[in-house]
């Protein structure tokens, strides 16, 4: 709500005044309030209800190129001024960063458009336990689920701001519905599970509690009798819900500090060719209803759309101030930051640009390959690009699905790997970091 929001930018100017009278050259202060219900059941019972309420002052200071953040939850004033105090004292016996700073008014955010990210439809614990069982229930019914781990619902609003000494602040709010079930099918060792996720800024953008349960619930059932997948060099297809990872490596990669520390296989890259030609990248903060749309940056800079990759070149590294200026060159208007943190730098809205082909026609001249369709374990080297997950998903056979599949590895090397990258048509925004399927080839499976 407009009062809350007021409320949260006027905390964050006074933590910042505080900290300018206790001595402090510059200051920033990020304000995050948040109200959140989720609701869960299984077998059709009630199981959990939380109801949280939080509210969190994050304070950074700089005494000349030193610098040191505070945090608290309490925004009395006399506790303003002990924090604003403590602040300055451990500002005062750090080593100085010369790469620290705050933004200067040129850079900030201005006028910045209408995200629609706050919805008017608060969570309804009614209405939120029905669509939890509805969503189960549909499930359940399905031939072959023989049981359930649970569905939920959940509801979620965050009131954010930051102000600075330099003269920006700002606030907007965001919120968040989201429902999932997740079921089992067949029965003993030979039981598998699968799940089914919406979430929006929307009440309005959920998938249906129906849509959902048939869905975990064909997801399992087809998971039932895997077998190991033969061992060798083949096509692989990442299905949407797991292609989104290969574009959250490729943010890691390009982020600001792993730039500056020279520990990125793509530190050298810049203004070259890493995908094949065609292939498009986007980064769009101001997206609609987008789920991590943001009127500006965690600096009070303006964000703005960009394509990080562009015709399959990459053309941009992800900057905050601070990384800007180890890099010599200027922010991107990326920094993200929380109560706790300094600015580092993140995406918004990334979702890689769809393709001509519809997924049975990226599948279709596959003689042997692979579809994954849930990644296990983080076995990733960000300064070589050497790739291996373990994997479960279906074998491919004559172009079309044959088996599923489960215990297996693949393994690959990023580079590599976009190099020879194939996306499908069937871009859905769902994550926040979006994929269409895409299609890799001749990366090594390690099966029977």
């Amino acid at each position: 709500m407009l009062k809350d929001r007021l409320f949260a930018i006027q905390t964050a100017r006074e933590a910042v005044e505080r900290a300018l009278k206790s001595g402090a050259d510059q200051a920033d202060a990020v304000v995050s309030g948040s109200t959140s219900l989720s609701m869960g059941c299984r077998l059709g019972v009630p199981e959990t209800l939380e109801r949280s309420e939080n509210r969190d002052l994050g304070l950074r200071v700089f005494v000349g190129q030193k610098q040191a953040l505070v945090s608290t939850s309490d925004w009395r004033p006399d506790a303003l001024v002990r924090l604003a105090e403590r602040a300055v004292a451990m500002a005062r016996v750090v080593p100085d960063d010369p790469f620290t700073s705050l933004a200067e008014t040129a850079q900030f955010a201005s006028d910045w458009p209408e995200i629609d990210s706050e919805d008017n439809v608060d969570g309804n614990p009614e209405q939120m336990i029905e669509a939890a069982r509805a969503a189960e229930d549909t499930a359940r019914a399905h031939p072959g689920i023989s049981n359930s781990k649970g569905a939920d619902a959940s509801w979620g609003r965050t009131d954010w701001a930051l102000a600075t000494s330099k003269g920006f602040h700002g606030g907007y709010s965001i919120t968040r519905h989201s429902n999932s079930v997740t079921v089992l099918a067949g029965s003993g060792v030979a039981m598998e599970r699968d799940y089914a996720y919406s979430s929006c800024v929307h009440h309005a953008d959920l998938k249906s509690p129906a849509s959902l349960g048939q869905e975990a619930a064909e997801r399992a059932v087809r998971r039932i009798n895997p077998r190991k997948a033969p061992t060798g060099k083949y096509p692989v297809i990442f299905e949407p819900r797991v292609a989104n990872s290969l574009l959250n490596h490729l943010c890691a990669a390009i982020s600001g500090p792993a730039i500056a520390r020279g520990t990125s296989f793509l530190k050298d890259k810049l203004g070259e060719q890493i995908f094949p030609r065609g292939i498009l990248v986007v980064d769009d903060p101001f997206l609609k209803r987008g789920l991590r749309s943001r009127p500006f940056d965690g600096e009070g800079m303006m964000p703005y759309r960009k394509n990080l990759i562009e015709n399959g070149i990459l053309t941009s590294w992800l900057l905050d101030l601070r990384s800007a200026k180890q890099l010599g060159m200027a922010p991107t208007g990326h920094a993200s930051r929380g109560t706790g943190s300094t600015p580092s730098p993140s995406p918004s809205n990334l979702a890689l640009a769809a393709g001509h082909q519809d997924v049975p026609g990226l599948i279709g001249d596959i003689r042997e390959g692979l579809l994954v369709t849930e990644l296990i374990g983080h076995g990733l080297n960000i300064v070589t690009g050497d790739y291996s997950r373990g994997a479960a998903g279906f074998w491919i056979e004559n172009g079309q699905i044959s088996y599923p599949v489960s215990e297996i590895t693949i393994a690959g090397n990023l580079l590599e790997m976009f190099r020879h990258l194939t996306p499908a048509n069937d871009l859905y925004r769902q994550f926040g970091v979006d994929s269409p399927t895409v299609r890799i080839e001749g990366m090594t499976i390690a099966g029977c």
